[in-house]
């Protein structure tokens, strides 16, 4: 009697250093930008803007990366919008909304669980009302509040995302550039906004 063995082999796959390309189905912005922001080459960044296009994505980069559009809202942290609430909590809308993101305690008006009561994906048609050249009956006073409670309003990450991008410094968080974005969405005119 003859017994045979067979050889078997073991194959691994390699595994990359960079984050999964799946995000959920309608993902919030900010998990896009940290998903093309753990890319190691400008392709792959460029895949994921493609893959997860949308048009808040596409408006925010705009606002950000295109020269002719100047926000209404001034520059810096964004402060609360009642006396009360500076005197209950420490600090700028900016900082809490920046303390809550990382997990930090609420003092914004957040629910709970962190999560905000909309998002960039359902409010980026409103983002007009913030540059120049969009809604012009809008006083500035007005304009800052309607920011302000759009702010409280989203995900924490979300907003801290939005007030970067009217900063024109979503670079400072997020490994982006103009030039990744131009070669991701070729459609967009750069330029001739205001």
């Amino acid at each position: 009697m003859t017994t045979t063995t067979k050889n078997t082999k073991t194959t691994s796959k390699k595994t990359s250093n960079t984050q999964s390309s799946k995000l959920p189905t309608n993902p919030f912005q900010h998990e896009i930008l940290s998903l093309v922001s753990s890319q190691r080459s400008n392709a792959k960044k460029v895949e994921i803007l493609q893959e997860y296009a949308n048009p808040a994505l596409k408006s925010i980069l705009i606002w950000n990366f295109d020269d002719s559009v100047v926000s209404l809202l001034p520059e810096g942290d964004v402060p609360y919008a009642d006396a009360n609430d500076q005197t209950v909590y420490s600090g700028t809308l900016s900082d809490n909304l920046r303390k809550e993101a990382s997990g930090g305690e609420s003092a914004t008006g957040q629910d709970l669980d962190g999560r905000g009561r909309t998002s960039l994906r359902r409010e980026y048609q409103n983002l007009y009302h913030y540059v120049r050249g969009g809604n012009r009956s809008l006083n500035n006073i007005r304009r800052e509040m309607m920011f302000i409670n759009l702010l409280r309003a989203l995900h924490p990450m979300e907003a801290e995302l939005l007030i970067l991008v009217k900063d024109k410094d979503l670079q400072s968080k997020y490994k982006i550039t103009k030039d990744i974005v131009a070669e991701a969405y070729p459609d967009i005119q750069w330029g001739g906004r205001s």
